[in-house]
């Protein structure tokens, strides 16, 4: 008989009981900027959108939502549905020129989850993210790779067509929350160009977690990860970007 479990409940037996699992991007992701924030910080959430999704469970979200446990949570997005987000302390709309409403060196630690994919103007982004941020506050951001098997997947598919390619992925969000990938802030080279060496301490690294895109088979999901074993650093699934300003 069929094991009828999903493929995560089958690779990652952990999962079976709890509602993550070890190589999970966002358990890494927010494990290490909840290690990072502390309750005397303003902090930033930059594309906070209407908010976490309760589908990755209870731990998940508790260790990504800092309000009541930092001095203050902001979220900013390009999007008004960032203005029903209630786990943020204040919510704003980031200009149509790329502007975040916030005064210069007002925020002690930024975080971005799967944001970067879809920046078009990483000059004018990299310069905000920079302008609002204290000297020695980090900068905290998951993305995809741009050359992981997923990235390039989404660059050989239309975006128009990205939310129907995406139904039943686990935790996806609803079409209105898909918005189209540019990937031009999606490599260690770029992030360094961006935020270069005289004003940022890099600390950004490349990971494989979950295999991602593999539509409820567990067999496919086997694929991913012999081939995630196999290939070199760069072509790594996930970027980690964390910086230090100076």
């Amino acid at each position: 008989m069929a094991d009828a479990r999903g493929p995560m409940q089958q690779l990652f037996p952990e999962r079976r009981i709890v509602k993550f699992h070890r190589r999970q991007d966002r358990l890494l992701f927010f494990s290490m900027v909840d290690e990072l924030v502390t309750e005397d910080m303003t902090v930033l959430d930059y594309g906070a959108g209407r908010n976490r999704f309760a589908e990755y469970g209870p731990h998940l979200n508790r260790i990504s939502t800092y309000k009541g446990r930092c001095a203050r949570i902001i979220g900013v997005d390009v999007d008004e549905a960032v203005m029903t987000n209630d786990a943020m302390d204040e919510t704003h709309l980031i200009g149509a020129d790329g502007t975040i409403p916030l005064p210069d060196h007002s925020v002690d630690l930024i975080y971005s989850y799967a944001v970067f994919e879809h920046i078009t103007d990483p000059e004018r982004v990299a310069a905000e993210l920079s302008r609002v941020l204290k000297p020695g506050g980090w900068l905290c951001a998951w993305t995809p790779n741009k050359w992981g098997y997923g990235a390039i997947g989404a660059r050989l598919i239309p975006n128009d067509r990205h939310a129907r390619m995406l139904e039943g992925q686990p935790g996806q969000r609803g079409e209105a929350d898909v918005f189209p990938t540019a990937f031009h802030l999606n490599t260690r080279s770029a992030i360094r160009r961006h935020f270069p060496g005289d004003a940022f301490e890099d600390h950004s690294f490349y990971y494989n977690a979950q295999p991602a895109y593999n539509f409820g088979s567990a067999f496919l999901a086997r694929v991913w990860l012999g081939y995630m074993a196999v290939t070199p650093s760069f072509l790594s699934q996930c970027l980690y970007i964390f910086l230090k300003k100076r």
